[in-house]
This record gives structure tokens, C-alpha cells and sequence, in this order.
């Protein structure tokens, strides 16, 4: 009687023993599954591409014509007229004042006085030396002037250079020669030349003075302010990634990219960035191929072997 009793709770003890396996089995099983479903994240992915890529540097520049013709009175007398203003296109030959000799303008007035025996001319047209537009005008209809006065200046628009100011560190990126971009403010763009450097250095500023020439023909003031984009190093076969692509700490001293290791996991790698332009950056380590797969949206704040989800976007 007693043997059987005791054959009785043994086997108790094993249904009892048998029956918490199992729930905590399921147990175990749904909370992992649960936890995987939570660490999951949806990702897009991106891969490597191999193209030219270039580094810049923008530099203010002003505008200014090299070439302008003083046009000055050739004696001493007064403006008669004016025929033109500042802005003006003129021609060569073209007249821009007209003056007579001071002794004409004397008997122009004793005959305005009523003396009508008095005939004289005394007239001179001063002429433009060459095609050009008007920048200045120095006298106006009336005024007296000496022989060598200024009368206008004529600006010829061919000679329109802008001057770069750039700091000394980075004249070992500037040549002469070498094509740079012009950008206006109205963000009109064209290309250029760096033609010549000038021998002396801004004291204040320590910069030195570079002209750049425009290679083509622009209706541009004098003094306007544009930004002069310069190619300060240049790849033809860059590795490259979208910048969404690469992640960065908070000091943008480190840099790494999530790699997919397979469909469902993903792997923090360092990367050497190089070049960077607005939407793409160079990878310079590691070496990457076209069938790697990188993480492009969705990479944000995850971890070493990250479980994710490829979708498409």
C-alpha cells in the first residue's frame, strides 16, 4: 500500500515537473519572439558608385574694368552741352560734349547783352577715343573748365576682370591658368580664367589679389560682389556614398556606415571619408564594392548588429 502511494506522487512530481517545462518553453519562445519583432527596424539600402568627384572652395571677388579712357578738355573754356550719361554706350568718335574757348563764351555774352555785330564760333566737340560705356561724367552744361580737366570717363566693357581676394594659405590650390566658375548673386553662373596674380599682399588682411577673367561676354557693373568657385582637388574615380548613408558622432570625428551582413542583420563599419560635395561623400577605407549594401534611410541610431527589414521606398 505504501509502495503504491509512493509510485503515486512520483509520478505527481514528474506530470507537475513536465507540465512548468513547457510553459516556461512557450514562455521563453514568445518573449523572444516578441523581442525580435521589436528590434526589427525598416531600412532602405544604397550601394557604392565610382564617378569623378571634386572639392571646392568659394572665394569672394569684386568687379572692375582693367581698361578705361579719361576723356579730358583740351582747353580752358565752358561746357556748352552734354550729350550723354552715365551708362551710356558710346562708339568711337561719337561726340560726348561740345565747349567753347573762354574767349567765345566772353563775346557769347556781350552778344546776349544786344551786340549783334559780334560773330565768333569757338566751338570744340570732344569725341570718344573708343567703343566703351559711360561710367562718370565730371562736368555738366555750364561749368568752366581748364585745359586737362577731367570731362568723363569711358569704361571699355572687353577689359571687365573681377579681383579675388584669397588668403595666402591657399594659393598653393590657385594657379594661373586654370578654369574657376563665377557665380553672381542673381546665381547666374559662367566660367572663367585665373589670368594673373598680383606681386603684393593685402597688409590688413593678409590676402593677396588674383584677377580672373570672364570667358564670355556679360552686361556686368563695375564693384559688383560674386563668389568665385575654385576646384581645389579633384578625383575621376572617387568611391562614393549618399550622405544620408554615413553617420557621424557628436564631435564629426568618427564616421561609420551600417553594412548589411545579410537580409535580416546589419553591422556598424568605420569608414575615411575624403571629398564631400551636397549630396555625396567619397569613402576612402574601407574598400567597398558595388555589391556590398549599405543602409541609406532608417540607419539612424542603430546598433552593431541591428536586426532590420529591407523595404523600398
Amino acid at each position: 500500500m505504501v509502495t503504491e502511494i509512493n509510485k503515486n506522487k512520483a509520478q505527481l512530481l514528474i506530470l507537475m515537473a513536465f507540465t512548468a517545462f513547457m510553459f516556461n518553453a512557450c514562455s521563453n519562445g514568445s518573449a523572444e519572439n516578441e523581442a525580435d519583432g521589436k528590434a526589427s527596424t525598416p531600412v532602405t539600402i544604397t550601394h557604392v558608385s565610382f564617378e569623378p568627384m571634386a572639392e571646392y572652395v568659394e572665394l569672394s571677388a569684386n568687379s572692375a574694368f582693367r581698361k578705361k579712357s579719361i576723356v579730358r578738355s583740351s582747353i580752358t573754356g565752358m561746357v556748352l552741352s552734354v550729350a550723354v550719361n552715365p551708362g551710356d554706350k558710346v562708339a568711337r568718335g561719337q561726340t560726348l560734349f561740345t565747349l567753347i574757348t573762354r574767349e567765345a563764351a566772353a563775346l557769347m555774352d556781350k552778344k546776349a547783352q544786344g551786340d549783334s555785330s559780334l560773330h565768333f564760333n569757338g566751338e570744340l566737340k570732344v569725341r570718344a577715343a573708343q567703343n566703351g560705356i559711360v561710367s562718370s561724367i565730371a562736368h555738366q552744361q555750364g561749368d568752366y573748365v581748364q585745359e586737362g580737366d577731367e570731362l568723363a570717363s569711358v569704361a571699355e566693357p572687353a577689359s571687365l576682370v573681377f579681383n579675388l581676394q584669397a588668403p595666402y594659405e591657399l594659393t598653393g590650390y590657385i594657379h594661373t591658368g586654370e578654369p574657376c566658375e563665377i557665380i553672381l548673386p542673381n546665381q547666374i553662373n559662367f566660367q572663367g580664367k585665373i589670368e594673373t596674380m598680383l606681386p603684393a599682399m593685402d597688409m590688413q588682411a593678409q590676402t593677396l589679389t588674383l584677377v580672373v577673367k570672364p570667358l564670355m561676354a556679360e552686361d556686368i557693373p563695375e564693384n559688383l560682389i560674386a563668389k568665385i568657385k575654385i576646384v581645389k582637388s579633384l578625383k575621376k574615380n572617387a568611391c562614393t556614398l549618399p550622405k544620408e548613408a554615413v553617420l557621424t558622432d557628436e564631435t564629426q570625428t568618427l564616421f561609420w556606415v551600417m553594412k548589411l551582413l545579410n537580409d535580416s542583420v546589419a553591422v556598424k563599419t568605420i569608414i575615411h571619408k575624403g571629398i564631400e560635395s551636397d549630396d555625396k561623400i567619397e569613402v576612402l577605407k574601407p574598400i567597398f564594392t558595388t555589391a556590398d549594401r549599405i543602409i541609406a534611410t532608417g540607419n539612424y541610431g542603430l546598433e552593431d548588429t541591428a536586426k532590420v527589414t529591407i523595404t523600398t521606398k
